[in-house]
């Protein structure tokens, strides 16, 4: 009977992680054009998160990402592509501390929209109006966001706005599954305290039916 050669084992496909590894390696080797893709693989989320840390401040969380970036790139020479951290683990740990640091040097609570902030509506239109609400819920929760502790609100803020698993938050936060379900627990807890009160001023009754 003929000899049958083994079927080829057919190769992983690579992974978000793998090509963030790679395009960090084509940058220490000197490609400048994998710096500009990498940033556009992560600077959006990292942008929105670093904007709900620091309380709908865009300018300085453009800052913290920035900053964040440019820790990458001196870290990219030494890089270990195998067993070390993930490039997007990575950069949420590092803009995250940014945030916090920023949030501790301030003297002053966390800036957050003010009536004089809000525009009018062109018209009262169904269309305007809805969208007038949906920036008064906004609001609130950035709000109620704002007045959480900082790791209480990198927790959740990960959790439910950026869409990390408590596994990954763990790895960003440097800490166990089980204090980061901790955290999560209280700020769920806070937030409803602060919110539920809020839900016939936020239009949350009118979104109810019977039934």
């Amino acid at each position: 009977m003929a000899d049958t050669a083994p079927s080829p084992v057919p190769s992983a496909a690579p992974t978000e992680a793998d090509a963030d590894a790679a395009l960090l390696a084509r940058y220490a080797a000197g490609a400048q054009d994998a710096a500009r893709l990498l940033a556009g693989r992560h600077a959006g989320r990292l942008l929105a998160h670093a904007t709900r840390m620091l309380g709908g401040d865009v300018a300085e969380a453009e800052d913290a990402v920035q900053e964040a970036f440019l820790r990458l790139w001196r870290a990219a020479p030494g890089w270990r592509a195998d067993g070390g951290a993930r490039v997007g683990t990575w950069l949420f740990k590092v803009t995250g501390n940014l945030c916090i640091d920023r949030l501790r040097r301030r003297r002053t609570p966390v800036a957050s929209l003010s009536d004089e902030g809000v525009a009018e509506p062109a018209s009262q239109a169904p269309g305007a109006a809805a969208a007038l609400m949906q920036a008064q819920r906004a609001d609130a929760l950035q709000r109620a966001l704002n007045r959480l502790p900082e790791r209480q609100r990198q927790a959740v803020v990960l959790r439910h706005l950026d869409g990390l698993s408590n596994p990954e938050i763990a790895a960003v936060m440097d800490t166990g599954v089980e204090a980061v379900e901790s955290l999560l627990a209280r700020a769920r807890r806070a937030l409803a305290a602060d919110l539920v009160p809020k839900r016939d001023e936020l239009g949350y009754a009118d979104d109810r039916t019977d039934g």
